[in-house]
């Protein structure tokens, strides 16, 4: 089973068009999947302080977050889209990872730290900002491919290696003739990511 975790608040984004290109995309190929989104499910990214009371015990009183916990332990494949803000990821996808991403479920400390995901055998990143991914890698700290992928994902036991980052750059300042194309190109873009 595929998760994409959408965040992005706005029907009318190229954002929200990479979602429906990829959905309609596994509808059509019969691929499992099923949407996390954050935004239409009112995913509220801030701790509460009950939730910071319980948060070093793995636990947490958020229903919603028990949900999402729950669809990502019946999942092989995670798949995120979202936009970059600020040279980083929106608060509510942070929060996404602060809340949800909880001990005991998705990482243990003792004996010795280790991510407990490992049954995640791909994930993809897709990202839309107005910078390009040689802009994020050099000059804004890669928040991507060196912050999430290598260091977030592999804390929580998802292997860099089986994760493709597809982004496109410059996303409002191209013309929309590339952004066509870049949605008729998702699907073989996701692929290539498969080796």
């Amino acid at each position: 089973m595929k998760t994409i975790i959408y965040a992005h608040p706005y029907e009318g984004s190229l954002n929200h068009a990479i979602l429906t290109r990829l959905t309609d995309y596994f509808t059509q190929t019969d691929q499992a999947y099923q949407v996390i989104d954050l935004y239409q499910d009112g995913f509220n990214p801030r701790f509460s302080k009950e939730e910071l009371r319980l948060f070093s015990r793995g636990e947490t009183p958020y229903q919603l977050v028990k949900h999402y916990q729950q669809m990502i332990s019946h999942s092989t494949e995670l798949i995120f889209i979202t936009p970059i803000w600020w040279h980083q990821l929106p608060a509510e996808l942070k929060g996404f990872f602060d809340k949800v991403m909880l001990k005991g479920f998705a990482y243990q400390e003792a004996p010795e730290w280790h991510g407990l995901l490992i049954y995640i055998q791909k994930a993809t990143v897709i990202t839309t900002a107005t910078l390009t991914k040689s802009y994020l890698k050099s000059e804004s700290g890669d928040p991507i491919q060196n912050n999430l992928i290598n260091r977030v994902f592999t804390d929580i036991g998802i292997d860099p290696n089986r994760t493709n980052w597809i982004h496109l750059g410059e996303a409002n300042t191209t013309t929309d003739a590339v952004r066509q194309q870049f949605l008729a190109d998702l699907p073989q873009l996701y692929l290539q990511g498969q080796s």
